[in-house]
This record gives C-alpha cells, sequence and structure tokens, in this order.
C-alpha cells in the first residue's frame, strides 16, 4: 500500500435513490476521509461527460485571448469575480506565510459565482455575491461555465447531505448555514510559455493554503502538479482518476468538527513534466456557507479534553481576511493553526 492516498469513493448511492446499507457504506467513507485525510475522489457523481467536455471547451476558448484581452475583466479584489492575470496573487499569504517573493503564484483565473440577486428576501448584498462579468469575445463560454457551475453545485449540496449523515445530524443540518452560500467558480490555467521565464525555485504555480468554506468539488486535467500535505509532513502528488472529481474539506468544516475533519493545506507546482512545460486546467466549486453564517466548533466537538480551537467568526469575516492575504498582500494573521502546519512542513 503507498504511503500516502487519497480514497476513492463512488457516491451514486446519495445521486440516485441508493439502499439504506449502501448510503451508509458512503458515509462511513466519507467520515474516514474526512478525518484522516482532508481529501477523496468522488465517483458516481452524476455529472454528464458531455457538459464536461464542453466546459473544457469554453476554458480553452477564453484562456486562448490575448493577454490585453483578458485583462479587460479585471474586478476589484474585494468582489471575487473576474480575472486574474498571472503572478498576480500570492495563496500562501492568505495563511499569514512569507512566499519567496510577493505575488508569485504562476496562474492565472477567471471567477463567477452566485449574486446577491439569487437569493431575494435573505440578507445577501453585492459586497459578498458580487455580479457576474462574462466576456464579450467568447461565444462558448459562458453557457458552458454556467451549466458546469449548476452541476457542481448540485454536486456540493449532495456532498453536505452526506457530511450530515456522517456528523449523525439532520440530513438538512447545512441548510441554515448554506441556504444563500458564497458559492464561486474559480477556473485555473496553469500556462508557462517556454522561454518567458526562469524555471527556479522562486517559482510557484500555487502556493500552499487551505480552502476557505465548507467544501471545494474540483475538476482538474491529469497532468501533474496538484500535492496535498499529509500528516506526516511530506508533499503529496494527487491527480484525479479518470472520470472523477476531487472533494476536499475547507476551513470552514474544521472549525465545525474542532479540526477533528481536516482542512487539508495543498499547492500546485509548476507544471513541468520531464522537463518540458505542460498545459494544466482545473476548476475549483467552492461551497462556502452563508457571509452572515457565524462558523465556531459545535458543542458536540467541544469537552473539557479538546477544547475549542477556534473563536466564533462569521464566513465573510473568515473570508475577507484570506483573500486581503492572497490578493491584497496583507498578511493574514488569524490562521495560526494553518500557517504553523506549512512551515512544518517547510522545515
Amino acid at each position: 500500500m503507498p504511503r500516502f492516498q487519497v480514497p476513492t469513493i463512488d457516491i451514486s448511492a446519495w445521486v440516485g435513490r441508493g439502499s439504506p446499507d449502501s448510503r451508509a457504506a458512503v458515509v462511513a467513507a466519507v467520515d474516514h476521509a474526512c478525518r484522516t485525510v482532508g481529501f477523496m475522489q468522488i465517483k458516481g457523481h452524476g455529472i454528464a461527460d458531455a457538459v464536461i467536455s464542453d466546459f473544457e471547451a469554453g476554458l480553452d476558448e477564453f484562456f486562448a485571448l490575448p493577454l490585453a484581452a483578458k485583462k479587460a475583466y479585471v474586478r476589484p479584489a474585494g468582489e471575487n469575480r473576474g480575472y486574474s492575470p498571472p503572478k498576480s496573487e500570492s495563496l500562501s499569504y492568505s495563511l499569514g506565510v512569507d512566499p519567496v517573493t510577493r505575488m508569485n503564484d504562476f496562474f492565472e483565473a477567471f471567477n463567477v459565482g452566485t449574486s446577491a440577486a439569487e437569493y431575494p428576501g435573505s440578507t445577501a448584498t453585492p459586497a459578498d455575491y458580487a455580479k457576474n462579468t462574462w466576456p464579450a469575445e467568447t461565444a462558448l463560454f459562458e453557457p458552458a461555465v454556467r451549466t458546469y457551475y449548476d452541476e457542481a453545485r448540485r454536486v456540493a449540496h449532495t456532498l453536505t447531505r452526506i457530511f450530515a449523515a456522517a456528523l449523525r445530524a439532520p440530513e438538512d443540518f447545512f441548510d441554515g448555514m448554506t441556504d444563500h452560500s458564497i458559492d464561486v467558480l474559480r477556473m485555473n490555467n496553469y500556462a508557462l510559455p517556454p522561454g518567458t521565464i526562469e524555471l527556479d525555485g522562486e517559482l510557484t504555480g500555487m502556493g500552499e493554503h487551505t480552502d476557505f468554506g465548507l467544501v471545494t468539488v474540483l475538476w482538474a486535467d491529469q497532468v501533474k502538479g496538484l500535492q496535498v500535505l499529509a500528516q506526516d509532513g511530506s508533499w503529496n502528488d494527487v491527480s484525479p482518476a479518470d472520470g472523477a472529481l476531487l472533494v476536499n474539506l475547507g476551513d470552514v468544516a474544521a472549525r465545525l468538527t474542532n479540526d477533528k475533519w481536516m482542512s487539508t493545506l495543498h499547492r500546485v507546482k509548476p507544471p513541468v513534466i520531464d522537463g518540458t512545460i505542460e498545459r494544466r486546467r482545473s476548476a475549483a466549486f467552492f461551497h462556502d456557507g452563508n457571509a452572515d453564517a457565524v462558523i465556531a466548533p459545535l458543542p458536540h466537538f467541544v469537552s473539557r479534553e479538546a477544547p475549542a480551537l477556534y473563536e466564533p467568526v462569521t464566513v465573510s469575516e473568515h473570508i475577507a481576511a484570506k483573500l486581503g492575504g492572497s490578493r491584497a498582500g496583507r498578511k493574514n494573521d488569524t490562521a495560526v493553526r494553518e500557517a504553523a502546519r506549512v512551515m512544518a512542513s517547510l522545515g
């Protein structure tokens, strides 16, 4: 058996009408993955191959545009929408960890998300739920992204029902903190054109970080690059199996369970395979929770022997602190536990 392994779990029993026993087996497998790795691969998610193929074509259409055209869609950092050019972010700073050089993550990205207009009657405001920007130069991108977005959100909702069962809570346990969730789809392109940059130790595809919210559903190429930090402090390569999506927990899940479930550190190394630069694409759907939801360890995860590890914070406050680090260069001094794990892995 390999030293480190991301388990593969078929969740079709929860996508369709599985038997009680088959559903219970999924719950047990997910709970074990959440406690030991914080990452899993899921099959049986129900997203059609055609949806993913169209999505890939849409990504290729947008990222193939000239850089000047893409830069027209840069939005203010606080809005978390639109285009992010290469080397404009440093994800390790979201944890308060100094990168080797500031703003050195070599990826470009485009973000879309749920707007306040989709949650009428709720407390959602444009400050946390900004409108989307869609590039006028593309034809495939918007419809393909919208379709995939809806499917990824469905998968995230399915996972929260599995999570509730794993926590021995009612199936709608997460509804009260996700009924106007800050959901964002971040589409990443790791592109290193030959001859334009020196491949040295300071180059980072995407720096060490934890995800901010409740759960992340990740589609990715099978090109190597993604690395996950194991409990022994080692960094390990992770690529999706055929037809699988990668799923990992975020900080909200860790805080709710008082670190019984793991918001696992991960990073992306430059896509250089056998000395050759390769393109790598990924798309992370972040299901973060309601902006005004107060996140703190649940009572049954706190005891005299296991005191609360986190102070209460709203989802909006937590995300703002982390985005202020990754995009605005303001070191996040609230991620003490996560930063300590990064430094231990680098030491």
